[in-house]
């Protein structure tokens, strides 16, 4: 009995095919080879298309059936995770209106600043436990304002989960998750928010069929089965969130359990089973995967932009043709700390943790006779470390202290200076296991369908690759201290020069 997973990425689709009784991935690919545009039609924009997404889906099953190492026939259910917070619009034959807009676009800020203020902060906060921000809901009310003629066409609002397993199966639904990440989801209500709505104008036949995250969302339409060479009628049995899937796939279910990623985007993610809240929203809350009413799980999310795309632009700007594991060894070559030169990652949209800003990506203290490539990926990889230690400071504040994170051997995670640097800046020990989102989407499909019944039994077996303790703690404290000051410097810089309203 074999489950598929589906990761729809950033950059790519990832799949993956799980052998339900040994837990083992017997095949797994991704689609398009090379990296999938972001469409930036302005500065601080980000979009990209639903339906290239689809294609991408197709093509990475495609791909993996060829292995030859299963039989397409005996996949039994499919899950789903998804890049959070996409805007997908459709009209009433299920056309994409417009491209999706994804995660890391900025454009809604100042629109969810604004309901935030109207609604009230402290009412938000302790319901939505989040402000509207530059979420879903904010870039639904975007595109109210300023693309009318597309929103009166709106069918249905969707997550890039939700629209995916529209095209596999013709049915259109969400879960109290991917509201909740939508910042459309009341806790207090346990139900969708008549705050946001009412607010926002918004109606509430634009909002899918609400249902559990793991039940059937739709089974497989007969076309879809014959062009992947699947098996019609099967359920797609899970949709979650990436953040959320992944630490599913990490068996971080129970509070004080944390995951991190470190993809396109960087994520530190915990459990809690408390609906907290940062009072200034620079981290986030949503319902876990297995969150419900009687079972109270929140994950709590710090989520940092520009981390992956930040080592990827660094790949790309030195020409492209070194391959990532050329690169990591380059910057092994280098001590700890880059013999001085400093790499600030954040040109990847606004971020949360900063209060929003768009702060942008820059080198400093660089030395025309001492510094190279390697010490440039260096920096780099470091810099993306200190800006996961800035963001699990404030996690501390907020009572989340961990001492163990799990991870997947994946991405950035791959490179030991960046792993060693995680560590050593954190003071934490990183574990490190096997598989990556389109593992925890397939384990994800297997509890959906109830061919395992809870989440441990569904982790039953999996244990960690290995592991990273801290070292070089004291050096890299003095370099983040460097770093977090250069920081500091740029963000009051540009707070001065804001500019100025005149009555």
């Amino acid at each position: 009995m074999l489950l598929l997973g589906i990761d729809v990425g950033t950059s790519s689709v990832k799949v993956s095919v799980v052998d339900a009784a040994t837990h083992q991935c017997v095949a797994s690919g991704h689609y398009p080879e090379t990296e999938a545009e972001i469409i930036t039609p302005h500065p601080g924009w980000a979009e990209q298309s639903p339906d290239q997404w689809w294609e991408y889906v197709k093509q990475a099953i495609l791909k993996c059936n060829t292995s030859g190492n299963y039989d397409p026939q005996d996949i039994t259910a499919i899950g789903i995770a998804y890049q959070m917070h996409g805007l997908v619009l459709v009209d009433n034959d299920g056309h994409v209106l417009r491209n999706a807009i994804i995660w890391c676009d900025s454009r809604a800020v100042e629109t969810g600043n604004k309901a935030f203020d109207f609604i009230g902060r402290e009412y938000c906060l302790s319901r939505l436990l989040n402000s509207p921000g530059n979420f879903t809901a904010s870039k639904l009310a975007w595109v109210k304002e300023y693309e009318p003629a597309v929103y009166d066409k709106i069918h249905k609002v969707m997550l890039p989960g939700d629209f995916i397993a529209f095209k596999m199966t013709g049915d259109i639904t969400t879960t109290n998750a991917a509201l909740s990440e939508g910042i459309f989801w009341d806790f207090k209500q346990e139900g969708l928010s008549t705050d946001i709505m009412r607010y926002f104008g918004f109606d509430n036949a634009l909002i899918p069929n609400i249902q559990s995250l793991f039940s059937a969302h739709g089974y497989l339409k007969e076309s879809v089965a014959s062009r992947l060479s699947l098996k019609a009628g099967i359920p797609v049995a899970y949709k979650a969130g990436d953040q959320p899937n992944n630490a599913l796939s990490l068996n971080v279910m129970k509070p004080g359990e944390v995951a991190a990623t470190a993809g396109t985007s960087g994520v530190i993610y915990g459990v809690s089973d408390e609906l907290g809240y940062d009072p200034y929203s620079r981290i986030n809350s949503f319902a876990h995967v297995n969150h419900s009413e009687a079972l109270r799980r929140i994950g709590i999310l710090l989520c940092i932009n520009g981390t992956g795309i930040f080592n990827r632009w660094i790949k790309t700007i030195t020409g492209g043709s070194q391959s990532y594991s050329t690169l990591n060894e380059a910057a092994a070559s280098v001590p700890v700390g880059a013999e001085g030169l400093l790499a600030i990652p954040f040109g990847n949209g606004a971020e949360r943790m900063l209060d929003n800003q768009i702060v942008g990506a820059h080198f400093e203290q660089i030395d025309l006779n001492m510094h190279g490539i390697a010490h440039m990926v260096r920096a780099v990889q470091e810099g993306i470390a200190f800006s996961f230690r800035y963001g699990l400071d404030i996690m501390r504040e907020n009572g989340m202290n961990p001492q163990v994170v799990r991870a997947s051997r994946a991405n950035l995670f791959l490179s030991d200076v960046f792993a060693k640097a995680f560590a050593g800046v954190n003071q934490v020990s990183v574990e490190f296991y096997d598989g990556d989102g389109s593992y925890g989407a397939a384990i994800g499909a297997g509890m959906g369908a109830g061919i395992f019944s809870s989440a441990a039994e569904a982790a039953a077996g999996r244990k960690p690759l290995g592991n990273i303790t801290p070292s070089n703690v004291g050096l890299y404290e003095e370099r983040y201290a460097a770093w977090k000051e250069s920081l500091q410097t740029r963000i009051e810089m540009l707070k001065s020069h804001e500019p100025v309203s005149v009555s």
